[in-house]
């Protein structure tokens, strides 16, 4: 049985590679064995397994697994053989999703609705429970406040702006290009207001406060942040983190996935002025951390209800096949896709 794997290489150079893998025999009392039908293919973050000391010669690719249990531990009590599953593999699973058959913890997995595709299960679970960490953990969204999605047409954008339409959250959101604009445009429900950051003579700022009779906004969800004004080309369509600064309202909350985002006294001025706060937003803690284990499965429960309901419609790209995983995740890693792609096994 092979898996696939990737082996970082000098200058950030990484090479994908298709590994032999042996599936364990014997099981834990809390471990269930799962045949893989579908996988999702997400960027791997070399700096965070530095970062949790869990660095590897071959790191495993594909970690959101959907699937069919075929066997399971003595102490299993949330699942039987023939359940249909859905899940993330833990950051130090030693085998790449990608696998025809994974071995691990009942933790890390709910049950998936009749109704849900294998592939929409998989490609799904990461970005909704990117969406939950973000609205509900860190902001506490709260009917009647106003959320600004950066990069709103993007697969977490998607995802991020429905669920706060469900909730009775007015969403203000930004197009990267021409055509994100038009398919935010075409979003239903529809987003109070789309600001094309494309074009130059629209404002980030003035539009926000025109929106909000100059209140500013109480949810800030960013897609990356320009921490100075001479950055590289690829950050340009990015807010400087002044103007998300300004458009903040009193109270209001700042999620973001810059990690490496730095506030000058000056900047943390204007937050305490306005009773700010800023989270970051890395869903990797559900996993590394078990502190919360109870409601980390409640919200991968109620992600897999959206996507059944229909109150998450997801932007795919069709279904790969295995044989091109390589490639696909290739593009993945260098961020060359706008949709979340899943690989059928």
């Amino acid at each position: 049985m092979k898996g696939l794997y990737c082996k970082p290489g000098d200058q950030g150079v990484v090479k994908f590679v298709s590994q032999e893998t042996n599936v364990p025999t014997n099981i834990g009392n809390h471990q269930v064995k799962v045949q893989v039908k579908s996988c999702a293919l997400s960027p791997v973050d070399f700096k965070l397994y530095e970062d949790l000391k869990l660095e590897k010669e071959l790191v495993p690719v594909g970690r959101e697994i959907a699937g069919v249990v075929l066997q399971v531990g003595p102490k299993v009590t949330f699942f039987q053989p023939d359940d249909e599953v859905v899940g993330i593999l833990p950051l130090e699973a030693e085998q790449s999703g990608l696998c025809s058959v994974v071995v691990t913890d009942e933790y890390n997995l709910v049950q998936k609705p009749e109704k849900v595709s294998w592939f929409e299960a998989a490609a799904v679970i990461k970005d909704g429970l990117r969406a939950y960490t973000a609205l509900h953990t860190l902001a506490r969204m709260a009917v009647g406040q106003t959320v600004l999605v950066l990069d709103g047409a993007g697969p977490f954008g998607v995802l991020a702006i429905q669920l706060a339409h469900y909730h009775g959250v007015k969403v203000l959101a930004t197009a990267l290009s021409p055509e994100d604009q038009k398919f935010l445009e075409e979003l239903r429900p529809s987003v109070a207001r789309v600001i094309g950051v494309w074009d130059s003579k629209e404002d980030l700022v003035d539009s926000c406060l025109e929106e909000t009779g100059g209140l500013g906004v109480d949810i800030i969800i960013d897609s990356g942040v320009r921490l100075y004004d001479e950055e590289p080309e690829t950050q340009r369509q990015c807010p400087h983190k002044h103007d998300l600064l300004t458009l903040l309202s009193v109270g209001g909350h700042w999620v973001t996935t810059e990690q490496h985002l730095q506030l000058d006294p000056p900047d943390s001025h204007i937050l305490f002025l306005k009773a700010a706060s800023l989270s970051f937003l890395n869903d990797e803690v559900w996993t590394t951390s078990r502190a919360k284990q109870g409601r980390y499965l409640h919200i991968l429960k109620d992600v897999m209800d959206k996507l059944c309901t229909g109150t998450f419609r997801p932007q795919l790209e069709d279904p790969v096949p295995l044989y091109e995983a390589t490639v696909s995740m290739e593009m993945v890693q260098r961020k060359q896709t706008r949709k979340r792609i899943a690989v059928k096994l």
